[in-house]
């Protein structure tokens, strides 16, 4: 049985390793120090980020890199989005070119509106551009935790690839599919955060079920506007990175940047409500470079701007939901590019 490395104690990077320990797996969880890894082995469950869930046999933690990622078939990095060159950097002496990496993280370098797979990229040497997948998909990580069934993407440029790591993932709970649209499935899962801290907006306002559906799809053609012009395929905005992803963190109780959102239109301050967060809202950032790549695209993202002066700006979540109410009335499909659908 192959053996597989999770960079990052994060609920999803610890969610990940559970999974796959459950299939009979070995999976060694990376910690960054030595007291982290031996509460986590002691306690035999992450109580900081995922209390409630008991390691299966086969997941152990350690804060040895060489140890972590010794002879594995492939490396998880389940990291925040903004510490992603970093760990990249700390794993990469460890690494050889018969190991896949898989990027498990859903957002954007803020500073650059790089996707994480252009930051690993940048980070390692050519021979292991090709073994670079990423994941994405409707995870929702204490429901696969408690062992429902769901479903996901695997996304790498070669097929062949991206097929390997699927067969490791996948199990009769967790159906995974692949893709070779890198850009969209990692654009899917990125952008969909953006959206779902509007639809929290939404939900704190009260504003009901039709408000909500209108939000969530227009939000998905804003998505698959700048996922267009950043050369993806617009079908992937149909599936499990696109629409899939963007139902469930719009509509779930789970969901770290629908809270977010939900509690902002409530009045509470931004940073009284990220201080309280066990787990990273990437939307919250991802807003900030999401619209820096939509300016130099030449995309429009409304939703998205409102969101920016919401979280950054101060504007009142009414007001904004107002203007976007208010905005000149046009055609539904004026803004989708053209060519889209003959390129699929």
């Amino acid at each position: 049985m192959e053996e597989i490395a999770v960079v990052g104690t994060t609920e999803w990077g610890t969610t990940l390793g559970m999974m796959l320990s459950r299939k009979g797996m070995k999976v060694r969880l990376w910690a960054r120090t030595d007291e982290e890894a031996e509460r986590l082995n002691r306690e035999g469950e992450n109580t900081a980020r995922l209390p409630g869930f008991p390691f299966p046999e086969g997941l152990r933690a350690t804060a040895s890199l060489e140890d972590a990622l010794h002879e594995v078939a492939l490396v998880i990095l389940a990291v925040p989005s903004q510490d992603m060159g970093h760990n990249v950097r700390l794993v990469r002496e460890y690494l050889d070119s018969s190991m896949l990496i898989l990027s498990a993280a859903k957002g954007l370098e803020v500073d650059s509106a790089k996707r994480m797979s252009q930051v690993i990229s940048e980070e390692l040497d050519r021979r292991f551009h090709r073994n670079i997948c990423v994941l994405s998909g409707p995870n929702l990580s204490k429901e696969i935790a408690r062992g429902l069934p769901a479903t996901t993407v695997v996304a790498a440029r070669d097929a062949s690839v991206a097929a390997r790591v699927q067969k490791m993932m996948a199990s009769p709970l967790f159906r995974v599919y692949v893709n070779t649209d890198v850009v969209g499935v990692e654009l899917g899962g990125v952008l969909k955060n953006v959206i779902a801290l509007a639809a929290g907006m939404v939900d704190g306002l009260g504003y009901g079920d039709n408000t909500k559906a209108g939000l969530i799809t227009r939000g998905l053609a804003e998505i698959t506007r700048l996922g267009v012009a950043a050369g993806a395929n617009p079908l992937t905005f149909a599936g499990l990175a696109g629409l899939g992803d963007l139902v469930a963190t719009c509509a779930s109780p789970l969901s770290r940047n629908r809270f977010v959102g939900q509690e902002l239109a409530k009045g509470r301050p931004l940073d009284e409500i990220t201080a309280a967060m066990t787990g990273t809202a990437e939307g919250v950032t991802t807003t900030v470079a999401a619209l820096k790549l939509a300016g130099e695209l030449g995309v429009e993202m409304p939703i998205a701007q409102q969101v920016y002066r919401v979280l950054h700006e101060g504007l009142d979540v009414r007001q904004g939901l107002a203007e976007l109410m208010g905005r000149e009335l046009k055609h539904e499909f004026a803004d989708i590019p053209t060519g889209a659908i003959e390129r699929t």
